[in-house]
């Protein structure tokens, strides 16, 4: 029989509560009915749960498989578009895409063409492929940075960049920020406890105290970021431009000024993560907001669901790096994996980059995210609920505070909610999913205004049952 794996758990924070509280017996009874509704509606799934149970760690072929919140995982037969179709052949309208894995949308045609023809011209040498002088002008040109490498996963990215941070500086120690995500980076494992720096809770087998080398402050916080690069030991800070992991945090009014001002000032690089943030443009939201970071990674979207990864960095480290390596000894470097740079992976990057990531496909989306925005903006006001809606370009996300996090302390006491997994719940039984980790919903390519109105329909109702009080679009579904 299948067993889930442990339920998510709500992060350790010293604040208080907001003033307007959902009840927490609308809640439960809510999700007591969904996971019953869940459990009719798919027996297939359920079936294959207990059958893969039998050799899989807690029944899926990678662990995070279980953190949806169902009874057990719901089983996807095809993946189409902005259209998933369960075991038990029921249809849903995909708004996690993979959480960023497939957010221009699952098989896109042109990503698809570039496998069938690659498949049949060899998927990986060790060798670089024809595509690989086109790609590198096509990121040089869309990220604004000259120097590029492939990896296989973001992890592998941002593990790299830190690498090289270290050698172009001389310099030890890492800095990220409270309730950050970077991959299974090891380096990037820390938290703030009543302020005290430590080792991520829930670590499995970490032997060492990450905090050694690895400092961590709390976002937007100018002061701290000054103090930390003042001491002059940092090689390297990781960020993202916007935290979106812990829930969306957004950068403060000056931050990223004061950011890439105080890197320069204290001889520290900095490189930024947009694995998430590419739903801001197509260059990032380092692009669209003018950011000049000395590094850039991106990871999940840049092949359109196949495993790869890329970084970048600018004339000025190339310099150092250059500088580095001429006198270094021979040897592993430790940095690369055997299969990153594939010629299926930069056949796939080409497509993506030649037909998916540009303005005109990003021009011709904002428009319906920002009517997803305003959509949920209304719900969540009608039902007078204590929560807001936060979008970055294609991406949105329902935070249960009613302001704006400041840092990853104030939205990690926020997130996991049982009204978040509620929520999701819902939607998921009335053929919408959305991600189960702090309720983000992207829109991609295929998606259109349909697709929206039956998601606002979903979490009208959902909503409605959880404030008590009647739904506001007349569609709404119970």
């Amino acid at each position: 029989m299948w067993r889930p794996g442990p339920p998510l758990k709500k992060a350790f924070c010293p604040m208080s509560s907001p003033t307007r509280a959902v009840s927490s017996d609308r809640v439960a009874a809510l999700l007591a009915r969904e996971r019953a509704l869940f459990v009719e509606r798919t027996p297939k799934s359920q079936a294959l749960a207990d059958e893969t149970a039998r050799h899989w760690l807690n029944g899926v072929p990678m662990h995070w498989m279980v953190d949806w919140g169902t009874p057990y995982p719901l089983f996807i037969d095809e993946a189409c578009g902005v259209v998933l179709t369960d075991a038990d052949g029921h249809a849903y309208v995909d708004f996690c895409l993979g959480d960023t894995g497939a957010m221009f949308g699952h098989s896109p045609p042109a990503v698809a063409d570039a496998i069938r023809r690659q498949a049949g011209r060899g998927l990986t040498t060790m060798l670089p492929s024809p595509d690989a002088a086109v790609v590198g002008q096509l990121l040089a040109q869309r990220f604004q940075l000259p120097f590029w490498q492939v990896t296989a996963t973001a992890s592998d990215a941002n593990r790299s960049v830190i690498r090289w941070a270290r050698a172009a500086t001389g310099r030890r120690k890492l800095l990220v920020f409270n309730g950050c995500y970077h991959g299974a980076v090891d380096d990037t494992f820390v938290a703030l406890q009543n302020g005290r720096a430590c080792n991520r809770p829930g670590l499995v087998g970490e032997v060492r105290d990450v905090t050694a080398d690895t400092v961590v402050i709390e976002f937007n916080d100018v002061a701290a970021l000054e103090a930390a690069l003042g001491k002059e030991d940092i090689a390297l800070v990781l960020a993202e431009p916007v935290m979106t992991n812990c829930g969306m945090v957004l950068p403060q009014d000056g931050y990223h000024d004061a950011l890439r001002r105080l890197t320069r000032q204290h001889g520290t690089l900095l490189c930024i993560d947009e694995t998430h943030t590419i739903s801001s443009g197509a260059g990032g939201y380092s692009a669209t907001h003018g950011l000049k970071p000395d590094f850039f990674v991106m990871g999940k979207p840049i092949s359109g669901g196949v495993p790869a990864a890329i970084y970048g960095w600018s004339s000025e480290v190339d310099g150092l790096i250059r500088s580095y390596m001429a006198g270094r000894e021979g040897g592993y470097s430790g940095i690369g994996t055997t299969l990153s740079g594939s010629a299926l992976q930069l056949a796939c990057m080409r497509a993506v980059l030649e037909t998916i990531l540009t303005d005109d496909v990003y021009r011709q989306a904002l428009p319906l995210a920002e009517f997803l925005e305003r959509g949920i903006d209304a719900i969540i006001s009608h039902h007078d609920l204590p929560w807001h809606v936060v979008r970055v370009g294609l991406r949105a996300e329902i935070v249960s505070a009613p302001d704006h996090p400041r840092n990853g302390t104030e939205a990690l006491f926020f997130a996991h909610s049982e009204a978040e997994h509620a929520l999701h719940l819902y939607c998921l039984n009335r053929g919408v999913v959305i991600t189960p980790f702090h309720n983000m919903m992207l829109v991609c390519p295929q998606t259109n205004e349909v697709d929206v109105a039956r998601l606002l329909d979903a979490l009208d109702g959902a909503m409605a049952e959880i404030s008590g009080t009647p739904p506001m679009r007349a569609s709404a579904t119970h």
